[in-house]
């Protein structure tokens, strides 16, 4: 799938104000300074769509970006938040929760892992979470260009093992991204524009 048209619509707390439309919505959430923002730009080629910050926990709403005219991805806080108060962290999970649990156009959420870490508590909490929700989802690794092939290999191998030890029968679909080198670009777009042509023929 190729991006032609790219443009930020709203932001908001409140999944009741999110767009009327039914087009199928894509989300993207992960724990802070996953390179979430990096992604999201790598993936649309656009330098500026998501704001990239040093300060991990910059996304703090939902951000919903209208992509070709024919779906949203929407850009989520992430649920290992820094540098913000108890009740921002409550405000931050119950928005979060309240779209999984309540957005019908929601399709399928991403989760993104950065390759370089053992596997985090938090990241398995969440994607059991989703599963237990019966949402569906696929992992990224991301910032694979920051181990060599082997580490690389070695530490989703890793990931995978950790995960079939606990509440998965299988491994959830993965793909291993990189935004500075645009690894996985093609593989995550093309994985939506399948699922995008599955929904217009039914």
């Amino acid at each position: 799938m190729q991006i032609k048209h790219a443009e930020f619509v709203m932001s908001n707390s409140k999944v009741a104000h999110c767009p009327k439309d039914r087009l199928p919505e894509y989300a993207f959430i992960g724990r802070s300074n996953v390179g979430k923002s990096s992604l999201i730009n790598m993936l649309t080629e656009r330098k500026n769509l998501a704001k990239t910050s040093s300060t991990p926990g910059k996304t703090q709403l939902i951000n919903h970006f209208l992509i070709n005219k024919n779906w949203y991805l929407v850009d989520l806080p992430g649920y290992g938040y820094a540098r913000v108060s108890k009740k921002a962290k409550k405000e931050f999970q119950k928005f979060i929760t309240d779209y999984f649990e309540k957005r019908e156009q929601l399709v399928s959420a991403f989760v993104l892992i950065d390759c370089r870490h053992d596997p985090q508590p938090i990241d398995l909490e969440f994607m059991e979470y989703l599963g237990e929700s019966q949402i569906p989802f696929s992992i990224i690794f991301t910032k694979a260009d920051k181990l060599k092939p082997q580490a690389l290999a070695r530490n989703i191998e890793d990931y995978k093992a950790k995960l079939l030890e606990g509440a998965w029968m299988e491994v959830p679909n993965y793909f291993i991204s990189s935004s500075s080198h645009g690894d996985g670009r093609d593989d995550i777009l093309n994985y939506i524009g399948d699922i995008n042509k599955q929904i217009a023929a039914d």
